[in-house]
């Protein structure tokens, strides 16, 4: 049998070689072009064909641009034989590291960046081709007899080696073979290189995207999250989407979740700046459709003209219920404790960035045992569906499922079968727990009076007694007689005093008044002012809140102090 070069004229070894560049790189994921150039050469250039890639590429790194003195490690992406050959063989296995100093003719090819050919080989060629002594063996007994290796070329980079076996009747490879042979390593070697800088650019996107979500969701009373992060393979499909829990004050939680349009680094770039913006508002403790408004501004100012879809939740342990916003994210889910599931009507909202539809809030009842499911549309998101069945096709999804499998955001992999996803995709699921019990938490309506002070120390007095906690009576007394104090001078009066118990003691009064409470500085002359700088000092934090009503004021005391650092 004659050697390729000889079979085929030279118009024939064109279409050969333009048949390489067809099969040859057809996706942008390394391992299978490494298999693509193995399987395309054999049966037709060789019986054996194995391409090893030096393990820095796959890495992501450059690869080797000068020779070194010694072997680089390489890893064995691909091996192709013909019916029967590979058992009969020793090949490396795929995947495992394939650095062997003593195979001369493989270690001479990468490091002198050349090709080898030993077109008849003789019994001392056996052990310089073999990277065992078991292999060069076997390499007997299965009848090879010529043997060439080329390396993987690419921008001038060492990227790895391919090597070709021949057997039995077929006649040994000539320099006319190395020659052909190089030219589909070194288009091959292209593609090699490309799906490393494809894959180094998606490595970066990933984590850059991961690290600017949050690493751990912080406990709160009356709720458990669970959240998960699923980038895709493609990465033009990766950046943008995002989510956050944020613990508030009076054991209420924060849940966002948001996609900006588009992907790769701006995306994600864009994801970072609005992420930070409304994890400050929510801190603020502002209301979810107060927050989308200014994120809204922002989103308006940032140069890319860029914009993205928002859904923002606020949990309230002592009602067991959520306040609701979005700016144009899909719906949330709400799966009851008997599984039963059913889409939330949030008013939409124009995404972020638009600014042409105001925001409003709507709330929702949240029972124990029941679960609300936020996402990104990347769950949902099919070349082949319409909007509205892949919503239909997550509630089912939702529906069928059992609780721990929706506590674990199983549904990332369940929603879409074996569909590919071609885009990232968040999954927030919160469980409700068993109210606060009235144990926990106390609310009293205070008169508009000058007595109210009086009562409310009163109040929070007995509570505390109640609760064995009357060490803390001092501090709470005077902490709830400011607020009730400035309650009385600059909001008409207080409305309900609250008193919460977990893991601090938190107190909170409702007022009608529009303002916000600030700190003064006041001179040595001025007889008041100093009411919330005390505060500022005895408690943790405090803030305010808008309410529909007015405002609340709360203040967060910690009932155990804070372990003092080891010496």
């Amino acid at each position: 049998m004659r050697s390729l070069t000889d079979r085929f004229p030279a118009r024939n070894r064109l279409v050969w070689l333009s048949e390489a560049s067809t099969r040859i790189g057809t996706t942008l994921d390394l391992d299978q072009t490494a298999r693509e150039l193995a399987d395309f050469t054999v049966p037709r250039l060789a019986d054996a064909a194995a391409v090893d890639v030096l393990e820095s590429v796959l890495l992501g790194q450059e690869g080797e641009r000068r020779a070194g003195p010694g072997a680089p490690v390489t890893r064995a992406l691909a091996v192709a034989a013909v019916d029967g050959l590979a058992q009969r063989l020793e090949p490396d296995p795929v995947g495992e590291i394939s650095y062997h100093p003593h195979a001369v003719a493989s270690v001479h090819c990468l490091v002198a960046r050349e090709p080898v050919l030993i077109a008849r080989m003789e019994d001392g060629d056996f052990e310089r081709v073999a990277v065992t002594a078991s292999g060069a063996v076997k390499m007997r007994e299965a009848g090879v007899h010529s043997y060439m290796a080329v390396p993987l070329i690419a921008r001038g980079v060492l990227l790895g080696v391919a090597d070709f076996m021949r057997l039995g009747t077929r006649p040994p490879f000539t320099d006319a073979d190395v020659a052909l042979v190089l030219q589909v390593a070194s288009r091959a070697a292209v593609f090699i290189d490309n799906a490393r800088l494809y894959g180094r650019e998606r490595e970066h996107v990933v984590s850059l995207q991961r690290s600017l979500l949050p690493r751990a969701t912080p406990t709160t009373p009356g709720l458990r999250v669970a959240a998960r992060y699923t980038p895709t393979a493609d990465v033009s499909g990766v950046g943008g989407d995002w989510y956050d829990v944020m613990a508030l004050p009076g054991g209420r939680c924060a849940l966002v979740v948001g996609d900006v349009m588009g992907h790769g680094l701006p995306a994600a770039a864009t994801m970072g700046r609005l992420r930070t913006v409304a994890r400050t508002l929510m801190a603020l403790d502002i209301a979810p459709e107060r927050v989308l408004a200014r994120v809204d501004m922002v989103a308006r100012d940032l140069e890319d003209d860029q914009v993205a879809t928002c859904l923002c939740a606020v949990f309230d342990p002592a009602t067991s219920s959520y306040t609701l916003a979005s700016a144009g994210h899909p719906p949330p889910l709400l799966v009851a404790a008997d599984g039963e599931a059913s889409y939330v009507d949030v008013p939409p909202g124009a995404p972020l960035g638009a600014g042409v539809i105001p925001y409003d809030s709507v709330r929702l009842p949240a029972p124990a045992g029941s679960r609300l499911v936020l996402y990104t549309d990347g769950l949902i998101k099919s070349r082949t569906q319409d909007l509205d069945a892949q919503l239909e096709g997550l509630r089912l999804a939702a529906s069928g499922m059992a609780p721990e499998q929706l506590d674990s955001c199983d549904l990332v992999t369940s929603v879409r079968g074996h569909e590919v996803r071609f885009d990232e995709a968040v999954l927030v699921v919160a469980t409700s727990r068993r109210p606060l019990p009235d144990a926990d938490v106390s609310v009293w309506p205070l008169a508009r009076d000058e007595m109210s002070a009086a009562t409310a120390r009163r109040l929070v007095r007995e509570q505390l007694g109640r609760w064995q906690l009357s060490e803390h009576s001092d501090v709470m007394e005077l902490v709830v007689s400011e607020l009730v104090g400035n309650a009385l001078r600059y909001g008409g009066g207080p409305g309900e005093l609250r008193l919460i118990r977990h893991e601090r003691l938190t107190v909170e009064v409702s007022d009608t008044g529009p303002d916000l409470p600030q700190i003064q500085h006041a001179s040595l002359s001025d007889e008041g002012g100093r009411g919330l700088q005390l505060i500022n000092m005895l408690c943790r934090r405090w803030g305010a809140i808008r309410t529909p009503a007015g405002k609340i004021v709360w203040a967060e005391h910690d009932i155990r102090p804070d372990p003092e650092p080891a010496v």
